[in-house]
């Protein structure tokens, strides 16, 4: 672990977050579940800890500073991406990570266990199928195809007026914001920068509403 925790530093050096020990410490415990529980049950295909570090942690935990709002949902969050770094960056937030497989969800409910996160709520449902009681300022994900499905399928999750999808992407979306409805409008893109991550990492906001 000792290895793992010296690359951990060495990236967050790179970054200008402010990661406590204990933030450290919790996501070297949540890679470390990541890895034991992805032999059987196959949650990630990235297989070293020291690449889900870079691939994982870092471009997830980037994302924190640009999190607007007390209230949050993961939609399609597999092992916990990015909600449970996320959720480990800021204690002050809650997040909703929802899943339709239960294998991921049992996984995601023994990361809140073991890593006693007080903030996270895994739930299993389809995302259609979801109707919360109280909306959410962001709507968070980076397992969607198309942001267009990612606003078609998650209509109902943000809160009016000032709610807000987030998309975790690759390359600049040029296509998929040409697509999008007439709805929904893009307020902002963001450039992430990912240490040691090879390609473009962007975050696009949406606002489901016009400007």
């Amino acid at each position: 672990m000792s290895a793992l925790r010296a690359h951990l530093d060495h990236l967050i050096a790179q970054t200008s977050l402010n990661v406590s020990e204990k933030q450290r410490e919790q996501l070297l415990g949540y890679v470390a579940l990541l890895h034991k529980w992805n032999k059987a049950y196959n949650l990630t295909s990235v297989r070293d800890p020291q690449e889900m570090l870079v691939k994982h942690i870092l471009d997830s935990i980037v994302v924190s500073v640009h999190l607007q709002g007390e209230r949050f949902i993961d939609v399609g969050t597999g092992p916990g991406l990015p909600g449970i770094p996320l959720a480990i960056m800021c204690p002050e937030k809650t997040f909703v990570l929802l899943d339709s497989l239960g294998k991921r969800v049992r996984f995601l409910k023994q990361v809140v266990h073991e890593l006693k996160l007080t903030n996270v709520m895994p739930v299993q449902s389809r995302v259609e199928e979801f109707q919360p009681e109280i909306k959410f300022d962001g709507v968070l994900s980076r397992a969607f195809a198309s942001m267009t499905d990612m606003v078609e399928w998650c209509h109902h999750l943000p809160k009016p007026d000032t709610g807000r999808f987030l998309a975790l992407k690759g390359l600049h979306p040029q296509d998929e914001i040409a697509d999008l409805p007439t709805w929904c409008s893009v307020t902002e893109i963001i450039s992430l920068t990912v240490p040691e991550l090879a390609g473009e990492r962007h975050l696009v906001i949406l606002s489901p509403r016009d400007n």
